[in-house]
């Protein structure tokens, strides 16, 4: 086995050539440093993606290593990413209910399938599909989803809680409602503190890691004034009625969901069978999905009103008696408490996706934390893979996979361009696939290149992947021994870090620049950034939506190429006459062509050339400019040989230049060649009108061609230097006669 190949299978071995102790210590700073940035983000980013904080903590354990070993950049900083968390939510949230085992079974799974899509990609070398996502698209996309992003975080900054709506747009409209009369007030302090620290210190030095300071400063608060302050109640212990009704309520809806969605899990098993045996036209495949559809209208009616239901339980605020916390009892604060000693607090009820334990009923007059954190690693195993929920999650995999990929490979070239080093894209696909598959064998969801850490890490020195390995041991001690330090961290500060992280990535600026540059572009990331934030949370929608309209913009400039008669112009090129006001031969018309003669334009070129031609009763030659012709299909060749015909047929002689070497194959291949003649292909413009330009002016009465003579450029003159000029004895130097040489 060669070293070459040897190096390509294992690309980590070229760090230790020059290795040394300097280079060491460069890597151990970066791999600390990151890891104070990691530890929380990566937190906060396993939340937004729907799953409990500690699986971030997983996520950041072997995908960083894997992917620095396997990849090509040395600084590319690879875990939880705030836009593929965003994305893993609304993969799995049609699925399975966020947070609970199904979701955290998915999310793993989804890991796994995103990994195996970006490696075969980066082993069949396909890596240049990633520019199916064109740059607007990216644009447009990564601008409504850090808007989305840190939209989603109000809730937790203000400490209310609100049923998911159908579009985003509606669940923000419901935060604001809920923010304005049950804002708690202690939350939005510890976030506005944490937003606060960070901006500070990352204006007085971007090295000091300000979201670590930011943790610990809200941890030890929360700590310290017992921030999250919960309990267990009977139901007994609750004096109102209303609420009794509620919870019965709420836990028999959540039965009913439950009941009916195992049902329609059986059934549609049932009806599979049924159509892999029968066809989907059997009767009794019919009346099996009339009962699937059914359910489904059942359990939407049953959602609703579980969603009410947990509403109004959460808007109840309750007064608790001045007892032993085992006798206290609670009332609703609306009704008349006299003759109650109250503890001073105001308690609501904690109400997740599940049924309520009526003999343990949590309540809380605090914040939210993150919690218990389980101490130790993740179990290691196979993901279980379920190949009904794999077909479900295969489109938004492939998207997750080609998005994230692009938001690692930008970051990675950013930094080679810093660090003069070399970039193999094929590769870092491998690199980021096997962090995916790896890392889910250790429980983690899917990851990319985070851009702020791995500027952190090229900031700190970092020489080599041995930083980001360094940074992996770190979240192997933390979850090993700190983890019941992060009880207390609060979710409002987790929240703040999102916001704080993502709202970088709003850039109007791209939007200005895409304009600018071609105004299709502009209006691909415009239409890209606007379906984005009115479909969410169906990102997909979005992106899908980009990716189509920037193929049909493409095809419809390749249908319509741009088209110009040339002339000569003062500088002694040949440009397009319309644009520069230049003189026009009547004899000879020299048509630039800028395009790929293909099946999709191949009339366009015909048409334009007839147009010239009926406008120009004294023409005699055609030169067509094929520079800009890359691709010449069978299409093309046909329709060049029918313009051919009808020109000839005309009289009107034809030729062509710039053609390069495949297209000329193709010419030749065909016998184009021998039907335009050898002598009638050119290499430039100005040997071809130096060859056919006395032919083309036989018997002429034109004077002065514009192909041949350069235009006189009359250049401006005030008429203050008129007076100094005659002054000085020179009458009007500027109508004075020069020669060739353009000397007087």
């Amino acid at each position: 086995m060669s070293l070459k190949y040897i190096s390509r299978v294992f690309p980590f071995l070229s760090w230790f050539k020059g290795y040394s102790s300097s280079y060491f210590r460069r890597d151990l700073t970066g791999g600390l440093t990151v890891a104070l940035v990691l530890i929380p983000q990566s937190m906060a980013y396993a939340q937004l993606a729907g799953l409990p904080a500690y699986y971030g903590l997983y996520a950041a354990l072997l995908p960083p290593i894997v992917a620095s070993l396997f990849g090509s950049s040395r600084q590319l900083a690879t875990g939880p990413v705030a836009i593929v968390s965003l994305m893993t939510a609304t993969a799995l949230e049609p699925l399975a209910t966020a947070g609970s085992g199904n979701f955290i079974a998915y999310a793993v799974l989804l890991a796994l399938m995103v990994g195996i899509f970006q490696f075969l990609l980066g082993v069949v070398r396909l890596g240049l599909v990633v520019n199916f996502l064109s740059h607007p698209v990216v644009s447009g996309f990564t601008n409504a989803g850090a808007l989305i992003i840190a939209s989603s975080q109000l809730s937790k900054l203000f400490g209310v809680y609100v049923e998911k709506g159908e579009h985003h747009y509606e669940t923000v409209y419901g935060v604001i409602k809920e923010a304005i009369s049950f804002t708690h007030w202690p939350t939005l302090a510890l976030a506005v503190l944490a937003i606060t620290t960070m901006i500070i210190l990352r204006r007085i030095n971007p090295r000091i890691p300000n979201v670590l300071i930011a943790v610990l400063i809200t941890t030890v608060i929360s700590w310290s004034i017992g921030f999250e302050r919960t309990a267990e109640v009977a139901i007994g212990q609750i004096e109102s009625d209303d609420v009794h009704t509620l919870i019965n309520g709420f836990n028999k809806g959540v039965s009913g969901v439950d009941e009916n969605t195992a049902e329609r899990v059986s059934l549609r098993v049932q009806y599979d069978s049924l159509v892999e045996a029968y066809g989907d036209k059997n009767r009794n495949a019919l009346s099996c999905m009339h009962q699937i559809e059914l359910l489904n209208a059942e359990l939407d009616e049953l959602a609703y009103n579980v969603g009410q239901s947990r509403t109004s339980l959460r808007r109840y605020r309750l007064i608790g008696t001045d007892e032993s916390p085992g006798q206290q009892h609670f009332y609703p604060y609306s009704e008349s408490l006299a003759d109650v000693d109250s503890d001073g607090h105001i308690w609501r009820l904690k109400i997740g996706n599940g049924q309520l334990n009526t003999d343990a009923l949590t309540i809380s007059s605090g914040g939210a934390v993150v919690g218990t954190i389980p101490q130790g690693l993740p179990k290691f195993g196979l993901p279980v893979i379920d190949f009904s929920i794999v077909f479900a999650l295969l489109p938004m995999a492939m998207i997750i996979s080609l998005l994230g990929f692009m938001e690692a490979i930008s970051i990675a070239k950013a930094m080679a361009a810093r660090t003069g080093q070399r970039l193999d894209v094929n590769q870092e696909l491998i690199g980021q696939g096997l962090a995916n598959i790896i890392g889910s064998f250790g429980q983690s969801y899917a990851v990319s290149g985070s851009f702020s850490r791995s500027a952190v890490n090229l900031q700190a020195g970092a020489m080599t992947g041995l930083s980001n390995a360094i940074s992996s041991m770190v979240v192997v001690i933390v979850l090993l021994f700190f983890t019941p330090l992060l009880y207390h961290l609060p979710q409002a500060v987790l929240a703040s870090i999102i916001i704080m992280a993502v709202i970088g990535l709003v850039s109007l600026k791209s939007f200005i620049h895409a304009w600018k540059t071609q105004w299709y572009d502009g209006l691909i990331g415009i239409t890209t950034f606007i379906c984005t934030l009115l479909f969410a949370p169906h990102l997909d929608r979005g992106i899908i939506i980009g990716v189509i309209l920037s193929l049909l913009l493409y095809m419809i400039r390749n249908m319509k190429p741009v088209i110009a008669l040339l002339s000569l112009h003062v500088d002694g090129t040949y440009r397009n006459q319309s644009r520069f006001d230049l003189g026009q031969c009547p004899h000879i018309a020299v048509i630039r062509y800028a395009g790929s003669l293909i099946f999709s334009n191949v009339n366009y070129l015909e048409n334009q050339v007839l147009e010239t031609v009926s406008r120009m009763p004294e023409l005699r030659h055609v030169l067509i400019v094929g520079n800009g012709i890359n691709e010449l299909d069978a299409s093309g060749a046909d329709a060049l040989s029918v313009l051919i015909d009808r020109l000839r047929g005309q009289g009107i002689l034809f030729s062509v230049s710039g053609l390069n070497d495949s297209v000329t194959d193709v010419l030749r291949r065909t016998g184009l060649t021998a039907k335009i003649g050898e002598n009638n292909l050119y290499h430039n413009v100005a040997r071809s009108i130096e060859n056919i330009w006395e032919k083309a002016h036989v018997d002429s009465k034109e004077s002065t061609c514009p192909l041949r003579e350069r235009p006189f450029k009359h250049w401006p003159i005030s008429p203050e230097a008129q007076k100094s000029i005659q002054a000085q004895g020179d009458a009007d130097p500027i109508n004075k006669p020069r020669d060739s040489s353009g000397e007087e």
